[in-house]
């Protein structure tokens, strides 16, 4: 049967989405059948969060839509205000391009995502979604994740578990897909970066004592967030025998003030760099050669596994994801942490697979989506 071209758009609005889109962009741009428009918004316009639509730019794609959609803070209010203003938006967005796109990609679970897909509802705007059906328990982000659900008409699933729990939730079977994770493609697709190269690139050293720290706020209990960042900093300056990479977590409730923490324990650390934005290519590659994950971040749940790195992850906002046994869960305590790096660090690399490879999340993507509209 011949397949038509379509016209897609896909909802970008941080460095971390970026990352999971990208192998996607390039399935489509390899094939050029289709037509694809990227809409970029939330941190991506941030300077201080490193003005990462340039890295959309020098990868070799166009943006071909910028919205101004950045909270002017990270307290709760400012957020509400946030999506507030992305909802504002969107809604004149769409009103004047909802017709054009055939379908409209998203992806996860962040407050100014669902804003955006909750204002295309009023237009008819057919949603796919992808990494519906999981669950994280600490963070509000978990509600946006299934209302994004019950908008979109397409579902793209990293495990069979997520199906099941997003037939649930729409309680209909068709356009289910179960593809695995998209983000696992970057490591088939790109060759990753010699620590030669990462010192080069982004002034960072790596080795195999090198802890590699993504700490983002516990969004549901945001009032706690100091406590914890003064509990994994303790704990950070205690293992003097680590060299530690930490990037900066992205703008949730409590994220500047995550980031200020971090900024005056450290600034003058040797021992510890602090890094905005590696990229994905960069991320990954630091991945490869540290020694493990701590923090909170999904790419210690999704990706560390197919690197063969344990994972310490810290409290709750990952708890409730399947994961492997890479995956050891800690309290956001200062012995606690201390204990699990010198437990952790004797182990080496962990032997294993990871459950959400099953092979060319992007490719099987496309199929489903030329299967359903084509």
């Amino acid at each position: 049967m011949e397949r038509r071209a379509l016209n897609i758009a896909v909802l970008t609005s941080s460095r971390a989405d970026y990352g999971i889109w990208l192998p996607l962009l390039q399935r489509f741009k390899l094939d050029a059948m289709h037509h694809v428009e990227l809409i970029a918004f939330g941190t991506h316009l941030s300077p201080k969060h490193g003005h990462t639509i340039d890295a959309i730019l020098n990868d070799g794609f166009e943006v071909q839509h910028r919205l101004d959609t950045l909270p002017d803070g990270d307290s709760p209010a400012d957020i509400a205000s946030a999506m507030g203003k992305t909802m504002q938006v969107f809604a004149q967005f769409w009103n004047a391009h909802a017709k054009q796109f055939d379908v409209v990609l998203c992806l996860g679970d962040r407050y100014e995502m669902f804003a955006a897909v909750a204002a295309s509802a009023p237009f008819g705007v057919r949603v796919a979604h992808v990494h519906g059906g999981e669950t994280t328990l600490g963070a509000i982000d978990n509600a946006f994740r299934h209302s994004i659900t019950h908008f979109a008409q397409l579902h793209f699933v990293s495990a069979p578990a997520y199906a099941e729990r997003v037939q649930s939730l729409t309680e209909k079977s068709e356009g289910i897909y179960t593809v695995g994770a998209l983000s696992l493609d970057n490591l088939r697709n790109m060759e990753l970066l010699t620590p030669e190269e990462l010192t080069s690139q982004f002034h960072v050293n790596v080795d195999k004592q090198t802890i590699l720290c993504t700490f983002h706020p516990e969004t549901i209990a945001h009032e706690r967030n100091a406590d914890y960042g003064n509990e994994l900093i303790a704990a950070l300056l205690e293992l003097a025998h680590h060299h530690v990479i930490i990037t900066l977590p992205n703008a949730d409730t409590s994220g500047d003030t995550l980031r200020r923490m971090f900024v005056d324990a450290f600034a003058d650390n040797e021992r510890v760099q602090l890094v905005e934005n590696l990229g994905t290519h960069g991320y990954m590659s630091v991945m490869k050669h540290c020694g493990f994950l701590l923090g909170n971040t999904s790419s210690g749940i999704l990706e560390a596994a197919s690197l063969g790195k344990y994972v310490i992850d810290l409290g709750e906002r990952q708890r409730g994801r399947a994961h492997g046994s890479n995956v050891v869960h800690v309290a956001i305590e200062r012995a606690a942490i201390v204990n699990a790096v010198r437990e952790i660090g004797q182990l080496g690399d962990w032997k294993g697979t990871n459950m959400y490879d099953i092979g060319g999340a992007a490719e099987g993507i496309v199929l489903a989506i030329e299967n359903e509209l084509c």
